[in-house]
């Protein structure tokens, strides 16, 4: 047998002023490019990811793999347009070549300057080309679910995690599942459906209600064996395109009305609880106000508006800019994007104490947001070359660049200035620069919910801090164009009845 596999990865925030070249692609946090082949195999092989079970599979059945791309890119602004048929062209001339099947670890989330479901467009090519191919996909939780994407593929899986922790798993129930169909066990039909629910990310962790009994309920169902595979997807919603929402995908052996009722069965659940979905925001001030009550650190301080994770600059001041002014002490902060302060602490050299304008070098137009630089005098303590591999639990063993980095020391606070953007979901993005931030009074990262799988166990407190940017969670602030309407809650205090997809 021979297999083609591929990651394509991103999500997109329609938002984000950063666009997203091919160069912004690349293995893991590692850019500069997609990888192919035994370099691609290499990256991936015995990581937490879902290509990486595509792998195993392989090598456990004998197949043949051929790996055209490995391309993942953080989350930011629209997918050009060549980098997009780069990346299409690649898989659909090795899967021209003739194969078994394909198994695509994908995102979901995909916005180009051409396409609005990029994936969709992926799958759609691949169907033409092979009609009868059998297709497996890995998706993020954070899908927002099309049409293209279910018709065009035969068997679709989805994080059951946030922060995702069960990446290799979702490969792995995705390629079990197209196994059992290349050996005629079962025969694979999906239904799918869609609800118009602009969910906040703060609330949609299975971890927790809303979204738990839901996902529990889909994940009974399949490891059950009532039906192939359930998944639910929270949606990205920082995206201006007709097809956010939260959606479901049940995929069941030759019963197609058992898997359109069990799909209601959860999207009806999540719609009768939509009211929960919605994150509430404090003002900024007062939450690090409250910050500064709690007795005992790490007091983990996450500014959830300018997560990288979600297309944010990393680079906004405003959250620290008020933690100093407050007069907290003893913090470990960042990494915040600056490679011009980067390259200016590197040539002053470690131990050099300068005045230098950190962060706010990039404005937010779709938000109306100027960047603002943050004036700070301190002392460079150490310069690393910002690579180090994660040892958390999600994405575990994948090699992160930040590129190069720089400690900044203002006497109050420890600022990692780096060179690229990447959301710090494991410690290593302060320990690899000599910093402990088990041993920090406060820690002040940029994230959502990630963050939870790496730093939660050292945390003490954690104060969700509502900072300006383009993952902010007040919906109100983005001009939305294409969303379809009326969607909840921007449009209905209550919405009546239960509106389907189609």
């Amino acid at each position: 047998m021979r297999f083609v596999t591929a990651v394509m990865r991103h999500e997109t925030n329609t938002f984000s002023p950063l666009p997203t070249p091919l160069s912004a692609f690349g293995r893991g946090s590692m850019g500069e490019g997609p990888v192919t082949g035994a370099d691609a195999v290499a990256a991936y092989r015995g990581t937490n990811n879902p290509v990486a079970a595509f792998i195993d599979l392989a090598e456990s059945e004998g197949a043949e793999l051929t790996f055209p791309i490995a391309a993942n890119a953080a989350p930011s602004g629209k997918v050009t347009d060549e980098a997009f048929e780069t990346m299409c062209t690649l898989i659909l001339e090795a899967i021209a070549k003739g194969c078994d099947a394909a198994l695509l670890d994908l995102h979901g989330a995909m916005v180009t300057d051409s396409f609005d479901d990029g994936e969709g467009e992926l799958l759609r090519r691949i169907r033409a080309l092979a009609p009868g191919l059998p297709i497996a996909v890995a998706l993020d939780f954070h899908t927002n679910l099309t049409a293209a994407m279910v018709e065009n593929a035969t068997v679709i899986t989805g994080y059951c995690t946030y922060p995702h922790i069960d990446m290799y798993e979702t490969g792995k129930r995705a390629g079990r599942t197209l196994l059992r169909a290349l050996r005629r066990e079962v025969t694979p039909v999906m239904a799918w459906d869609s609800r118009p629910m602009l969910t906040h990310m703060l609330r949609q962790t299975p971890a927790a209600q809303p979204m738990k009994d839901i996902m529990d309920r889909a994940m009974a169902l399949e490891g059950s064996g009532e039906v192939l595979n359930a998944s639910v997807f929270g949606g990205f919603p920082l995206a201006d395109i007709p097809h956010v929402g939260l959606a479901a995908v049940i995929v069941t052996d030759r019963n197609p009305r058992g898997a359109a009722a069990f799909c209601a069965e959860l999207l009806d659940e999540a719609w009768r609880r939509r009211a929960d979905f919605v994150f509430s925001s404090e003002p900024m001030a007062q939450s690090l106000a409250r910050a500064k009550t709690l007795a005992e650190g790490p007091i983990l301080l996450v500014d959830h508006g300018d997560n990288a994770g979600a297309g944010g600059n990393q680079d906004i001041m405003t959250v620290i800019a008020e933690v100093i002014r407050q007069g907290f002490e003893d913090v470990a902060a960042g990494p915040i994007w600056d490679p011009e302060a980067v390259a200016r602490l590197i040539e002053a050299g470690v131990g050099t104490t300068l005045t230098l304008r950190v962060g706010g070098k990039t404005d937010m137009p779709a938000l109306r947001l100027k960047g603002e630089p943050l004036t700070l005098t301190g002392t460079v303590r150490r310069i690393t070359d910002g690579r180090y591999r994660i040892t958390g639990p999600m994405m575990t063993g994948m090699l992160v660049d930040l590129g190069r980095c720089a400690v900044l020391d203002t006497g109050r606070v420890e600022l990692v200035i780096s060179e690229k953007r990447w959301e710090p979901y494991d410690i290593g993005c302060f320990t690899h620069c000599g910093i402990d931030p088990a041993r920090k009074r406060y820690v002040l990262i940029k994230s959502r919910q990630h963050f939870r799988a790496g730093f939660e166990p050292i945390a003490k407190h954690i104060v969700l801090v509502a900072g300006p940017g383009v993952c902010s969670s007040d919906y109100a602030l983005f001009p939305f164009q294409k969303l379809r309407r009326p969607i909840y809650p921007l449009d209905w205090n209550e919405a009546p009845g239960t509106p389907g997809n189609r």
